[in-house]
């Protein structure tokens, strides 16, 4: 019967497993977690079991839940089964489609009404409830960034189970009067019926525990419970799950600890690491060999991932010839990389994707890529950039550069430049009506001193001359000139940012100023970015894909371009902060974060890193030089007599190697002893047959 099954996979649907995804396949009773690497064909595993319990086994479909995180894998795995095992009653869900099923379930029983406030068809906009909290309690606006940690924040809360006493022992929940926000907003929403996605979960688990006929009847009708990218599941995730399982702990789960990146939002990969110790008798199967990357991508990846020392013992591998070699590039500064990466898209873009650490990464990428006509398309496109107050500020300046009595503008920016002008002398130029310029009204309060007078006519000096420049020296002059750098430098942590983040937004708006003639034409270009973004949110044959490495888990594309590899950027400064104080757990998330880049490459996998940016000195990702060494061990292998090419010497034979230094007889330029790290490094030598 086992062979007959497997045969039918292999003959009518070209599903041909190995020995160790038949074993997981194989599994029938009891608890089961399988640890897939990329690539490993977990989702064919999982739809092939399913077929198992079923044909094989005579379980009943409906007592089964497959339970995935993204309703796109849900529907995928769905449609899957039933083009090989045709429609049945198997429940494919996402975990909150099924909290919500038993929250209705709950309400029809006991009357009681609970209405949802996110989603297209709510009421009222969770957004905005939170954003009156913000202000009544902080007495201001939240901005964009500040509200997406708060909703980050509330939901790291309730997927990691806090009590409300609990929130001082987490940095991350940093947001100034958390506890009060939090309450109220939790008062707010009991007092009205109110749930969000992530009480749905922990009013699951509250209706599984408090009403044992609700938890008897969901445990009778779903006897048979997986769950794919288990790495990705939070305590309150875990908690619904095991409920379900008990007592039968018929609990079969696909995960990759690995591949764990979702910390932010609760993601709780220890909860696999105790998989045994929760579940009496577990079985614990590997699957190990990837069918989706070359050799080169996957020998790098192994080696690279096993850096981490909160993992399984896995052992990454695959079948698949080599192709390329993994290739670090450097580049003297982001401009460099930009070009770089633009000419290799003109002459090919065919599923091709650059990744990287933070959307913000996008604005520049966007901008080169409209100018040298390379389609794109990006599916998220929220992106703080363009409401982030640093390009408010930047577009104040420009509309008081060309309208001087803009008050509006001027009472923005005026404490964020060297002007040492006061409240109360801005209170008189509002009150003042005439039609002159702010500063004319400014330079007649009474008893300035002759210096700031003076100071007064040399900043009106200088908006009057930049409105003749060019966007670039427009935006120098504002940070240099008028010191707005300097503020952002002294202030930075005021506005709840590290002055690292604001160079990346300033670096973006110099890049995209580079070729434009007038201050005026900033804001039509972010428009255009901004339209472009929203007009390329779909695929089509042809185009570059652009993703964070986050949302770029579970695709794969041919070619990889990693970009903006540079210290304290990818890993964060955060990180490294964390891991100098003996905590390493950020930095090893980000390590697998890097990880789930790398093994996105099918063929061809680029890593880019630069010198400086924004003509200040920037660092190689710690990772590069992890990735160096692996890349040199593999390489050395270069013994005596090996013919190899040199990108500046051209073919040659191996004389002799001496540690570091290596003696090769070029065709054209005789015998010569250079480094074989820095020849390794720069990938400028190669054994060729």
């Amino acid at each position: 019967m086992t062979r007959s099954f497997f045969n039918n996979l292999s003959k009518n649907f070209n599903i041909n497993l190995n020995q160790q995804q038949k074993e997981a396949v194989l599994h029938t009773e009891g608890p089961a977690l399988v640890l897939a690497v990329p690539g490993a064909g977990k989702t064919t595993v999982l739809i092939s079991r399913t077929g198992n319990l079923i044909l094989n086994h005579s379980i009943n479909p409906k007592n089964i839940l497959s339970i995935t995180f993204s309703k796109a894998s849900a529907l995928d795995m769905k449609n899957r089964f039933d083009s090989i095992f045709g429609k049945n009653n198997v429940h494919f869900s996402t975990i909150h489609s099924f909290a919500y099923m038993l929250i209705r379930n709950y309400s029809r029983i006991y009357d009681k009404e609970y209405i949802l406030i996110e989603g297209k068809k709510s009421p009222i906009n969770k957004i905005k409830v939170l954003k009156t909290i913000y202000r009544e309690i902080n007495d201001t606006l939240p901005s964009e960034e500040k509200l997406e940690e708060l909703l980050n924040s509330i939901g790291f809360a309730k997927n990691m189970l806090l009590g409300r006493n609990d929130f001082s022992k987490y940095k991350n929940l940093n947001i100034k009067n958390f506890s009060d926000i939090y309450n109220e907003y939790e008062n707010f929403k009991h007092q009205n019926s109110y749930i969000d996605f992530d009480d749905m979960l922990t009013l699951s688990i509250h209706i599984l525990k408090n009403n044992p006929l609700i938890l008897s009847n969901v445990r009778s009708r779903y006897k048979y419970v997986q769950v794919d990218e288990g790495q990705d599941t939070s305590k309150a995730q875990n908690e619904i799950i095991r409920l379900l399982a008990t007592p039968r702990d018929n609990i079969f789960i696909v995960a990759d600890d690995d591949q764990s990146i979702y910390g932010f939002r609760g993601a709780y990969p220890e909860y696999l690491l105790n998989f045994d110790s929760l579940y009496k008798n577990a079985k614990i199967f590997f699957m190990e060999q990837n069918y989706r990357s070359s050799s080169n991508i996957v020998e790098c990846s192994n080696k690279f991932i096993k850096s981490n020392t909160i993992r399984f013992n896995k052992n990454l591998f695959t079948k698949n010839p080599d192709i390329l070699p993994v290739n670090i590039i450097k580049f003297k500064d982001d401009l460099k990389q930009y070009e770089y990466l633009f000419d290799e898209l003109k002459n090919n873009c065919k599923d091709s994707a650059v990744l990287f650490r933070n959307n913000i990464s996008t604005i520049a990428i966007v901008d080169g890529l409209l100018r040298n006509n390379i389609p794109f398309y990006k599916r998220d496109i929220k992106i703080n950039f363009f409401d982030h107050w640093i390009i408010k500020d930047i577009l104040s300046f420009i509309q008081l550069t060309y309208d001087n009595t803009d008050i509006h503008s001027f009472e923005r920016i005026y404490y964020k430049i060297n002007g040492y002008i006061s409240k109360v002398q801005v209170q008189y130029v509002k009150n003042k009506k005439s039609s002159e310029s702010v500063f004319d009204k400014l330079i007649t309060f009474p008893e300035l001193k002759f210096f700031q007078k003076n100071n007064i006519k040399r900043i009106k000096d200088k908006f009057n001359s930049m409105k003749k420049w060019n966007a670039k020296d427009f935006m120098n002059s504002i940070l240099y000139d008028l010191d707005y750098d300097k503020f952002l430098r002294e202030n930075s942590k005021r506005f709840g940012q590290s002055y690292e983040n604001i160079k990346i937004i300033i670096s973006t708006l110099k890049f995209i100023s580079e070729n434009l003639s007038s201050p005026l034409k900033i804001q039509d270009r972010l428009d255009c970015i901004k339209k472009s973004l929203f007009n390329n949110r779909t695929y089509e044959k042809g185009k570059v894909r652009l993703s964070t490495l986050h949302s770029a888990k579970g695709l794969e594309f041919s070619r990889v371009f990693m970009v903006d590899l540079i210290d304290e950027e990818f890993p964060s400064s955060n990180s490294i902060d964390e891991y100098d104080r003996g905590n390493k757990k950020p930095l090893e998330e980000e390590r697998r974060l890097f990880y789930v880049g790398m093994t996105r490459a099918k063929k061809d996998l680029k890593l880019i890193t630069y010198k400086s940016r924004d003509n200040e000195e920037v660092y190689q990702s710690r990772f590069i030089s992890e990735l160096e060494k692996i890349i040199i061990d593999n390489n050395i292998g270069v013994a005596s007599g090996d013919k190899v090419k040199h990108k500046s010497f051209g073919k040659g034979f191996v004389l002799d190697i001496d540690d570091d230094l290596i003696t090769i007889n070029f065709e054209k330029y005789g015998k010569k002893r250079i480094s074989l790290s820095v020849s390794l490094e720069n990938n400028l030598l190669k054994i060729v047959k």
